[in-house]
């Protein structure tokens, strides 16, 4: 049994969902795809599918095994591609996994861009902000704003985001403006949780070339970009984020930043993936527009001007 052929039909099954349109796309008999999978899964000793009448459905153990024939379907594929027009070309899927703020605000409206320059290539985009496991789950790279807890994944710096300190104008009516650190003792700041530890992370700001931190009370811990924005637009307490992720919130006043002469430390940004000296091709080209449209991030359109009402 060829190994290769065999982890190829079994993930095109999967994706398929079908032994007859797997067989169909790529272009061999039917019986050959089920006498494969069979003779697979005699050897794995695990049974990968459950087949039906209507439907095929994956095992716990299937699931393993195809995270990671993707991951080595993909550096066979890279090797083959080191000499071949794909270094022109590029081709073929990317998974690739970032914050829901910097999905929506930042890389998404700028896809138009990349795709002009890489027709070939179709992104599969996971917007989360918590930890994954990118061998387990078949992921090429992550942009966080943490370094990796695996220590084995590569890690680079592609910039960093400028933070403010904010709260709604409902919150700022109840609370009062602080207009310094010492002030902060009247107000209660919405938590976000660390999903390692469950503690919520304190407030920072940059006081005198130092960082100063400050753990105010709260009523409402969360562990997600888009609630903890959403708990801060509500009234229900002072956050900090990066100004891309609340562009539209400060242009229409939902959000109003407080404490401008000691903001937050910047945040950094990295973009993570697994080891090896070569990259696909694919999975190259994708790092390398990343970085340069972090390289001067972020553009002066994220630039508010605050003004005083009179």
């Amino acid at each position: 049994m060829d190994q290769i052929q065999a982890m190829q039909i079994f993930v095109r099954i999967v994706e398929l969902g079908s032994f007859s349109r797997a067989a169909e796309k790529m272009q061999i008999p039917r019986a050959t795809v089920s006498h494969t999978l069979k003779r697979l899964e005699q050897k794995l000793g695990v049974r990968l599918l459950v087949r039906t009448t209507r439907q095929v459905n994956i095992t716990a153990e299937g699931t393993m095994y195809y995270q990671r024939c993707l991951q080595l379907l993909s550096a066979f594929e890279e090797a083959n591609s080191l000499f071949s027009h794909q270094q022109l070309e590029p081709e073929g899927k990317v998974r690739i996994d970032m914050p829901h703020s910097l999905a929506r605000n930042v890389v998404i409206p700028a896809l138009n861009d990349f795709y002009q320059r890489y027709p070939r290539i179709k992104l599969i985009l996971g917007a989360n902000d918590g930890t994954i496991d990118l061998l387990r789950e078949g992921v090429d790279c992550v942009l966080r704003a943490w370094l990796p807890h695996d220590e084995q994944l590569v890690a680079r710096n592609i910039g960093q985001q400028p933070q403010i300190t904010c709260a709604s104008p409902a919150y700022l009516a109840t609370y009062g403006t602080p207009t310094s650190l010492d002030e902060l003792a009247k107000h209660q700041a919405v938590g976000y949780f660390s999903q390692l530890t469950g503690r919520d992370y304190p407030l920072e700001f940059m006081y005198q070339g130092k960082v100063e931190s400050r753990e105010l009370p709260g009523i409402l811990s969360v562990s997600g970009a888009d609630a903890y924005i959403a708990a801060g637009v509500a009234g229900l307490g002072l956050i900090q984020a990066p100004t891309p992720g609340i562009h539209q919130q400060l242009l229409q006043g939902e959000l109003i930043e407080v404490l401008a002469d000691t903001p937050p430390p910047v945040m950094p940004l990295f973009i993570m993936f697994p080891p090896g000296r070569f990259l696909a091709p694919r999975v190259r080209v994708l790092i390398d527009w990343l970085i340069e449209l972090f390289a001067d991030f972020p553009p002066k359109s994220f630039h508010i001007e605050h003004k005083t009402k009179n």
